[in-house]
């Protein structure tokens, strides 16, 4: 219960400060755009298919994620309520899981938008509705990554600033440099750098395949960035 009203009302501060209608007209015309209008849209390949859409929330995700959950703590550092907030009977576990629910929430509000897109593709020929259907999740799943790390790079700055910087910093790894050195690299070392890749589970996924060692690694990533978020808070309260 105290999850659910952390993370409604940060989430009612995303729309107070128009951070929400930003991010949802950006990624919907970023989205938009690109799907229907322009390079390799759906027209040009020809197939009633999605995976145009998902290859570019991939990206507009990744960048907008950072924007979302730079202020979530940093802001709360730098004016100093996060030890209001910490003097409530609330753990530092729950304010963890609603900040984190709340940028959650907005997201599945932006991709809930898209469904247009769905309805559309289905009326052009026939979808393969399994593939759509796990490309959501794994745009869920892998947004649940990003927020997570970000939300991390928010506990340990005060500056907005530097926790999206960091951010973007962190997930740039598992978004390029890991992909990259996979193919750089041979042996196991080059299987460990595919591994850690994003990409190589987002693929596997939004082509409809369902492998419980993507499912791992996505909530593995999720769940190690919440815990250390958690202990940063932990130890700021400490001290």
């Amino acid at each position: 219960m105290k999850v659910w009203v952390i993370a409604t009302r940060e989430l009612r501060s995303f729309f107070d400060s128009l951070m929400a209608y930003i991010m949802l007209v950006a990624f919907l015309g970023f989205s938009g755009f690109f799907t229907w209008l322009y390079g390799s849209d759906i027209f040009f390949v020809r197939q009633a298919s999605l995976q145009v859409f998902f290859s570019i929330a991939y990206w507009t995700l990744f960048f907008f994620i950072p924007a979302l959950t730079m202020r979530l703590l940093a802001e709360e550092n730098r004016t100093g309520t996060i030890e209001m907030l910490m003097t409530k009977p609330i753990s530092d576990l729950q304010v963890v899981m609603g900040k984190f629910s709340s940028v959650m929430l907005l997201i599945v509000i932006a991709l809930a938008l898209t469904i247009p897109y769905y309805i559309t593709v289905a009326s052009l020929g026939p979808i393969d509705h399994g593939a759509t259907i796990t490309g959501y999740v794994g745009l869920l799943l892998m947004s649940a990554a990003y927020v997570s790390i970000g939300l991390f790079a928010s506990s340990i700055s005060n500056n907005q600033i530097i926790a999206f910087l960091l951010a973007l910093l962190i997930s740039i790894f598992f978004h390029i440099i890991f992909d990259v050195l996979s193919y750089s690299v041979t042996g196991g070392i080059g299987s460990i750098f595919s591994y850690l890749s994003i990409s190589t589970h987002f693929d596997s996924i939004s082509r409809g395949v369902i492998d419980s060692k993507d499912i791992i690694y996505f909530l593995s990533i999720t769940f190690l960035s919440l815990v250390a978020t958690e202990a940063v808070l932990t130890r700021r309260n400490a001290v």
